[in-house]
């Protein structure tokens, strides 16, 4: 069912005025019955930078001003996205079986993984996180490739850890993979996937498409890979590494875990002697979709697992290096790689993936909740650049449905295969900020004592350039709506991914391999249909009703692609209350609740990635400007007035530096929960932006 096309009389247009519910007088904590008191928390790392009087319209200009300084002159923003040093080791791993790793960028790439290890002589997966198994073994083989000494002190505390952890035997398969393919250990202990697994329909069990499209990607590459075998030479032994294997019960075989282990053995022999014309033909068609979904920039996906797997596949079929796919590849890495001077020497560090599109969309809300008009020269730049990377084309999503035509936007600069709702939805809030729909208006209009006064819109600036936005948005309402699930929510990338079989196989012992809905990406598709005045339409309310269904029992949101209760409860209230929830809702209510009680004794909030695996830690940890922010946004919807606004307020303005921006060395975003975690380098600086902006628009007080 379309919303920007139903012939209805509610249907919406571009030029429609949303529809926003009336903020009702200020609430005050004792109403939710909670005292205005919180339980202790650690205090954040965040120290005050602001001398003399508090001003939150002050921050929000300097904030405003640093952030417009960052736009590319393109019109795009995109902070630094940063990950773990496996990116880095893997990245040297490639070029090592590949057998072009240079001198200089394996001492600039060891230089980064040696800044970055632990007391205890681990790596971490994510900053203030503890050492990981697999993570160290792959920094430690990195430094072994840079000419670190074995008996160096800071490497013989990583292999001491190493060997006290269970050594490799009980690091993840990806890892295992990679000693594989570099001669250190055998194929016949790794998990099979087979490439024939190309061949199943997309109705059967197990097909690619079961797979999220990150894993799938992955998954076809490595079926190439781990069929071939290969054992390339890394030119020492890891022996020191390695520790007897722990005896391993074998599951149940009434368990699909069971199972698959048996099924797994049996794939090991079938390997050995594979129905050769079967096993020709499967390559051939694993190779063929490979090379269809690399990008234009030479990306699969726009992130790296996929990427260099994809290259050492495509290699091994027999592709030469110059051959223009891996030329093209190469050329596309390097733009994913970070220089910089040190005191000890340049550094050379890897993202993981780059997200200018989802930047940009955030920087646009963020500058027009600060007061920016749309046509403003650094708002109609980012406004052309949006609508250039508008994705026309069908991807992968075109499985499961095949109907739908082609709309929305991707997370990078290229990614045409894999559009996600998410960066849709905010794209589209982004481009009705610039259109002048969407602004946060000001207290007295909210509640009709007045009109909102006029705003400069894009459509002064550039009429042609409007009415290329309003098309644009159209055609990503329509795509994003037509990607719900089956159960009136989202997820990001496909509708309806959510058959946990795939979880279930020996291959997957790391990171999310499916794409189910979530609570965050429902939200900002539930947040979008709200700002267009669909609050009202069956699609909006059941996913409103599916939202209340998956409130946790604590009055949280779960959040699955940033940090975490704070991220999802952030991110849903704000979308209810637009989509007509009352405030003194019980799930309003509840939430609420939820946020005073972990606020900290300072005014900002803080949670650990260990959240995702540990209960104890939800909602808890060191305090960052973007999960203050994101508490803000909740609280802001329900009551801007209330004291727990002002302390939030008083805490991103007191720890805000100098030149604007905030500290956030702790990473707040998720690539898969409790396994892969990001730092989303602008983060630090939009969200806490965007609530600054909607306080003072909300509440036209300047001083918390």
């Amino acid at each position: 069912m379309s919303l920007t096309s139903d012939p209805s009389p509610a249907a919406p247009t571009a030029e429609k005025s949303p529809k926003r519910p009336t903020i009702p007088v200020p609430a005050t904590a004792d109403a939710y019955g909670i005292s205005r008191s919180s339980p202790p928390l650690p205090a954040g790392t965040g120290r005050p930078h602001t001398a003399g009087p508090i001003n939150a319209g002050v921050a929000a200009a300097r904030a405003r001003d640093h952030l417009l300084a960052l736009q590319s002159d393109e019109g795009w923003w995109k902070g630094d996205l940063e990950t773990n040093v496996t990116m880095d080791a893997e990245d040297l791993f490639m070029k090592q079986f590949l057998g072009i790793r240079g001198d200089d960028e394996t001492e600039q790439t060891a230089r980064w993984i040696r800044s970055q290890q632990l007391a205890d002589g681990g790596w971490p997966t994510f900053y203030g996180g503890p050492a990981d198994l697999s993570t160290t073994i792959e920094a430690y083989i990195a430094l072994r490739l840079a000419g670190d000494a074995v008996d160096a002190p800071h490497m013989a505390r990583a292999a001491e850890l190493v060997r006290a952890q269970g050594g490799v035997a009980a690091s993840r398969v990806f890892t295992r993979i990679w000693l594989a393919a570099l001669g250190q250990w055998s194929w016949d202990d790794v998990p099979v996937i087979p490439p024939e697994l190309i061949f199943l329909p997309s109705w059967i069990p197990l097909n690619v498409y079961d797979f999220a499209c990150w894993a799938r990607q992955t998954i076809v590459a490595l079926t190439i890979v781990g069929s071939l075998r290969p054992s390339h030479d890394l030119g020492f032994t890891i022996d020191e590494l390695k520790v007897p294997a722990a005896g391993r019960k074998p599951a149940p075989l009434r368990s699909w875990e069971g199972a698959f282990e048996r099924l797994d053995k049996l794939l090991h022999r079938y390997e050995r002697r594979p129905i050769k014309l079967l096993r020709t033909l499967a390559l051939r068609r694993a190779t063929e979709w490979v090379v269809a979904r690399q990008e234009a920039d030479g990306c699969w996906g726009g992130i790296q697992p996929p990427w260099v797997y994809s290259v050492m596949a495509l290699h091994l079929m027999g592709y030469p290096l110059n051959h223009p796919v891996i030329a093209t590849a190469f050329r596309g890495m390097e733009r994913y790689v970070i220089r910089r001077d040190t005191p000890e020497g340049p550094i050379r560090q890897i993202e993981a993936c780059q997200s200018p599109v989802w930047d940009t969309a955030l920087a646009v809300v963020a500058l027009a909740d600060a007061g920016v008009p749309g046509d403003h020269p650094a708002m109609v730049k980012a406004g052309r650049w949006l609508v250039d990377e508008e994705v026309r084309v069908a991807g992968d999503w075109a499985v499961r449905r095949p109907e739908l035509a082609p709309g929305g936007w991707a997370f990078e600069f290229d990614n045409d295969f894999y559009p996600d709702v998410d960066d849709t939805a905010e794209v589209v809030l982004a481009l009705r900020r610039l259109l002048g729909a969407g602004h946060v208006a000001p207290p007295a209009s909210r509640q009709g004592r007045a009109e909102a006064p006029s705003v400069n819109t894009v459509e002064d600036a550039d009429p042609r350039l409007a009415a290329a936005m309003r098309a644009a948005a159209a055609r990503g309402v329509d795509w994003s709506v037509g990607m719900r699930s089956s159960n009136g929510a989202w997820g990001a990338f496909d509708a309806d991914n959510v058959r946990t079989l795939t979880t279930k196989i020996p291959f997957c012992d790391f990171g999310e391999v499916v794409d189910p809905p979530s609570a965050d990406v429902t939200a900002h598709i539930v947040e979008m249909l709200a700002d267009l005045g669909r609050s009202d339409h069956p699609i909006t309310q059941r996913a409103v009703q599916w939202l209340l269904d998956n409130q946790e029992p604590g009055g949280s949101w779960f959040g699955r692609w940033g940090v975490n209760h704070l991220y999802g409860t952030g991110a849903v209230v704000p979308a209810l209350i637009g989509a007509g929830v009352p405030t003194d809702h019980p799930a309003i209510t509840a939430a609420v609740r939820w946020l005073l009680e972990h606020q900290s004794p300072e005014g900002g909030w803080g949670e650990d990635l260990r959240s995702y695996t540990d209960p104890a830690w939800i909602g808890r940890g060191e305090l960052t400007a973007s999960q203050t922010a994101w508490a803000l946004l909740a609280l802001l919807a329900v009551d801007p007035h209330s004291l727990a606004v002002k302390r939030g307020v008083r805490w991103l303005c007191e720890t805000q530096r100098p030149d604007g921006t905030w500290d956030e060395p702790y990473f707040t975003g998720t690539g898969f929960p409790g396994d892969f975690s990001l730092n989303y380098h602008l983060y630090r600086l939009v969200f806490p932006l965007t609530a600054l902006g909607r306080y003072v628009g909300l509440t036209g007080v300047a001083t918390p």
